[in-house]
């Protein structure tokens, strides 16, 4: 499309509007959870239970034989065969929410729903290889008809967050390192986010927790929970690492303000004590919560925050059920519930 999704008249909605489906992508690269692979599919298996009761899973399986292991786990797991389908496109790795689809609407055309295929690089190469992940969009496209628009940089879901109405929340240490778009100013990358996500005003950030392989994705750290609320983590151990780096965002957080000028309300959410895996701090973070119809499934670590963190959600999201995922086993990859899946949402055709 020679258009942008802006002078289509399409727009990104917020993740709390309804949703027609979650997209994941199954876990089948070892490397991801080097030694830890094992329960990786079990709790694959409790999140789409989890999810069902509420809205269609849609998940990606590489081939026949992966098509029918996940197909015995989840009715074993006695998960209704209607709510869940299995489309066989393959992937490198299941981090669908930053290289699936960005779905956008717009009721008023004949296509109410279109998808965005952003580029797609493992976060700046790191991961090699990743062409069937940046080859899914296009798929999923395909598969439903749907037209596509080919922005042709650099663009991970888990960086942005938007309140649905005009902002977008990101950081300047993802979207601006030289490992995305090089060659592209913060100004020209903003250009990018307002024509394609049709938002007015991009909030930047600076900095993400430590051991967020993906340069500081805002999915870790700050999320909107309705048009005018952020939920931002914060570290009280004055000794942690990331208590400088969320003390910063939660400051430039507070000065932030819509698009008509007003504050947000801003709610602070407690961080887990370190995660540790043979020297190597992982992004533990209950900011990483995935956005159900009438669901809001949060992160847990064995933590005592955890009961903590689900309660602060259980309030800003009080039409819905707020539940915890032991993530435990998942964090070892690096993400959690966010990371993993990609919203659908629902349009009327």
């Amino acid at each position: 499309m020679n258009k942008t999704p802006k002078q289509l008249g399409y727009r990104f909605p917020a993740e709390w509007e309804p949703q027609a489906a979650t997209w994941l992508s199954w876990p089948h690269n070892k490397e991801t959870w080097p030694g830890r692979f094992e329960p990786i599919p079990d709790v694959f298996t409790k999140i789409v239970k989890a999810i069902t009761p509420y809205q269609q899973v849609n998940i990606n399986v590489a081939d026949a034989a992966m098509h029918d292991d996940v197909l015995t786990r989840l009715t074993s797991a006695k998960i209704d065969r209607s709510r869940f389908t299995l489309n066989k496109i393959p992937t490198n790795d299941t981090w669908c929410r930053d290289y699936g689809p960005a779905f956008v609407v717009n009721s008023e055309s004949t296509n109410p729903l279109a998808i965005i295929d952003w580029g797609y690089n493992a976060w700046g190469g790191k991961y090699p290889p990743y062409d069937l992940d940046d080859g899914v969009p296009t798929l999923i496209a395909e598969m439903q008809g749907l037209p596509v628009f080919y922005p042709g940089i650099v663009m991970e879901g888990g960086s942005i967050d938007v309140n649905g109405e005009g902002c977008l929340l990101t950081s300047k240490s993802c979207l601006l390192n030289e490992n995305r778009n090089p060659a592209l100013t913060q100004e020209e990358i903003e250009e990018f986010l307002a024509d394609y996500y049709n938002v007015t005003k991009i909030l930047w950030l600076d900095d993400g927790i430590v051991g967020d392989d993906t340069d500081g994705h805002i999915d870790d750290t700050a999320r909107f929970v309705n048009p005018n609320t952020i939920v931002a983590a914060v570290e009280t151990n004055p000794r942690d690492e990331n208590y400088a780096i969320l003390l910063n965002n939660l400051s430039v957080l507070k000065e932030m303000t819509d698009v008509k000028g007003r504050p947000f309300r801003i709610v602070e959410l407690p961080m887990p004590d370190p995660i540790v895996f043979k020297d190597q701090r992982v992004p533990a973070s209950y900011a990483n919560f995935l956005i159900a119809n009438n669901l809001v499934l949060v992160p847990t670590f064995r933590d005592k925050n955890d009961a903590i963190a689900i309660e602060i959600l259980q309030r800003e999201f009080q039409d819905r059920i707020v539940t915890g995922i032991d993530c435990v086993d998942l964090v070892w990859g690096l993400g959690t519930l966010h990371c993993i899946s990609q919203q659908e949402p629902l349009v009327k055709r």
